[in-house]
């Protein structure tokens, strides 16, 4: 379904397009502003931002950017502007700080990508419009949003345990929680409408804890 884009939007994609652009021309660029934690620890913090904007490949940016292209509207028109903005940026932080944490005796991982904040805009849209329904690629069949949610979280949790693949799985974590935490400070009452959805959470945000503290 084709839909019109609000300014902020817009702003958001032009930014991750450009920037994307630049690193994949750019090698110094790249480096210069991709999540690293050797580098974060040094005191270049502006990385825990900048990296939000950058991609590996198009693949990379084109998942990001479609997946917020399709809630960016739920968010922006039930929050409005200055709340979805503080939200985007609050969950990009919330991701990269919480892979920050996770994987701090490794100082030479590496990361890039929009996909803490989009989690966070995901998830904030599950909250804000709990009866929604998703369809996925591969399964022609709509979902509820709470069952997407419980998988996206097992599957997140799972990722962050193994740590056999490239997916910066402790960052699309600390963007959903993120998002979630967002939405409630500026919007409470959504307590009351999505309390199947915060459990869930709670129950996955344990389970990090847990994962976290063996990770000391």
């Amino acid at each position: 379904m084709i839909q019109s884009l609000p300014p902020e939007g817009v702003l958001i994609i032009g930014l991750n397009i450009l920037f994307t652009f630049i690193g994949f021309k750019n090698d110094v660029f790249f480096d210069k502003y991709r999540f690293q934690i050797g580098k974060i620890k040094s005191g270049e913090y502006y990385r825990l931002l900048s990296s939000g904007f950058l991609h590996v490949n198009l693949t990379h940016l084109l998942f990001n950017m479609f997946t917020f292209y399709f809630f960016v509207n739920i968010v922006v028109g039930i929050l409005g502007s200055l709340s979805f903005l503080l939200l985007f940026f609050g969950s990009l932080l919330a991701g990269n700080f919480f892979a920050y944490y996770f994987h701090f005796k490794d100082s030479y991982y590496s990361a890039v990508g929009a996909s803490g904040a989009v989690t966070g805009v995901l998830f904030s849209a599950l909250l804000l419009y709990p009866e929604i329904e998703l369809m996925l690629f591969l399964i022609p069949i709509p979902i509820p949003g709470y069952l997407f949610g419980i998988g996206y979280l097992l599957y997140t949790l799972y990722g962050m345990k193994a740590q056999n693949d490239t997916i910066g799985h402790t960052a699309h974590f600390g963007g959903a929680i993120g998002g979630i935490v967002i939405t409630l400070f500026v919007m409470p009452e959504v307590i009351y409408t999505s309390i199947l959805m915060l459990g869930i959470l709670s129950v996955a945000v344990v389970v990090a804890g847990v994962l976290l503290y063996k990770q000391q």
